[in-house]
């Protein structure tokens, strides 16, 4: 990819280089012993629905790397474990892949709780770990790790931020937030940040709640939101906690007047009646400007045929899959602009350099390897996820609904 030729404009640039990663067919066959790459997905427990679709992510980009050249013109293996959407299975499971597996490169697994279990086993064995979800920036002190989630080194504070810029550009702008939250690491960092920031701003925080990561009963959770009738419901969502939520308020004849939901599982959420004009944060959606990328639109068209082979609800690419799949792309880049699998080159040159993804353009000079915060706010909107904030990524014609 690294070698695409420049062009004048940044967005013919962009084109260049990942028509390079697609242009398979003129290159040789991989060939020799295959390029080991070890990683774990919540191929079961709470986080499978999201899991997933990283799942289906990697599997696309692993097939298309063995159609061209593999890497380094060796074919390409995935070895993937279930870690059961438990950190401490995470854990053991990295620790397996390089000592017993003796995999030649890690791929991080789904999830904060999860990354953090494998970085640390990655910074043990000072092995590269590029992953794709984690949401605590702070907390990444291993030098060799590299997110493709651009969530910035502060989401507690730029997240929300973006959140409220979007709901106070509406016509009736809301005055008061009820936050409810997963314990969940991530989820819970981010949704106290909120809590800070709608102070900050102004809006009366009339609810604040903490819930077990896996609850399942959210029937205590929606009288207390119903009590509190906010104008804006914030959910610390991971997984189905969304949909459990507004089923319970459904039960109670409640509707919120704005919800957000911040991790959710993408299909089930988009596809239930009462998650009509649902919020959440994103990287990327199906739609123009993303799609202009012609490795994007690719990438979609070939997901959606294996997501309905999966069962998913929903086969349009989201920040979830679009995410994984920019991990690939960096993984991809570091190996070829090395030409080595060795883990302190590549960190070194992935600091230095910024990658081109689906994504976004990533950078990894800031605190902890983090660059720029690239959040989107998205909306359901007739069956869809579409980005509706800031303006300049919104679907075409698209703004958000009240």
């Amino acid at each position: 990819m690294i070698r695409a030729r420049m062009t004048s404009r940044l967005a013919g640039l962009v084109a260049t280089v990942f028509v390079v990663t697609w242009a398979a067919t003129a290159v040789a066959a991989p060939s020799g012993p295959p390029i080991r790459i070890g990683g774990t997905l919540a191929l079961t427990g709470p986080l499978a629905a999201t899991a997933l679709l990283h799942k289906i992510a990697g599997e696309i980009y692993v097939e298309e790397l063995n159609r061209a050249n593999g890497l380094l013109g060796r074919p390409v293996e995935w070895v993937l474990l279930d870690d059961q959407s438990k950190p401490e299975v995470t854990r053991t499971l990295y620790e397996k892949l390089i000592t017993v597996d003796k995999v030649d490169l890690l791929m991080g697994p789904y999830a904060t709780g999860a990354i953090i279990a494998a970085m640390g086993v990655a910074q043990r064995y000072q092995k590269v770990l590029i992953h794709h979800s984690f949401g605590m920036p702070h907390l990444a002190k291993y030098e060799m790790h590299f997110p493709a989630a651009p969530f910035g080194p502060e989401p507690n504070r730029t997240v929300p931020g973006v959140v409220f810029d979007a709901v106070a550009a509406t016509a009736n702008p809301p005055k008061s937030v009820a936050i409810v939250t997963s314990k969940f690491p991530s989820a819970q960092f981010q949704s106290a940040g909120a809590r800070d920031v709608a102070t900050q701003r102004g809006l009366k925080v009339v609810l604040y709640l903490e819930y077990e990561f896996g609850t399942r009963d959210f029937g205590p959770i929606a009288a207390r939101i119903k009590d509190a009738n906010p104008d804006l419901l914030w959910v610390g969502a991971l997984g189905l906690d969304g949909n459990l939520v507004l089923e319970e308020l459904k039960r109670l004849d409640y509707s919120p007047r704005r919800h957000f939901h911040l991790f959710p599982a993408p299909g089930p959420l988009v596809v239930a009646p009462e998650a009509k004009n649902a919020l959440s944060s994103t990287f990327f959606e199906e739609h123009p400007p993303f799609t202009n990328n012609p490795v994007a639109a690719r990438f979609a068209a070939t997901y959606h045929e294996r997501a309905a082979k999966a069962g998913v609800p929903y086969t349009n690419v989201d920040t979830q899959a679009a995410g994984s799949y920019a991990a690939w792309q960096m993984l991809e880049a570091a190996v070829t602009a090395t030409k080595s699998l060795d883990d302190k080159l590549m960190a070194q040159w992935l600091r230095k350099n910024p990658v081109p993804t689906i994504v976004g353009r990533f950078r990894f000079d800031g605190p902890n390897n983090y660059g720029d915060d690239l959040t989107k706010v998205k909306q359901v909107q007739d069956g869809k996820w579409i980005v509706v904030w800031p303006k300049e990524f919104a679907a075409p014609g698209a703004r958000l609904q009240p």
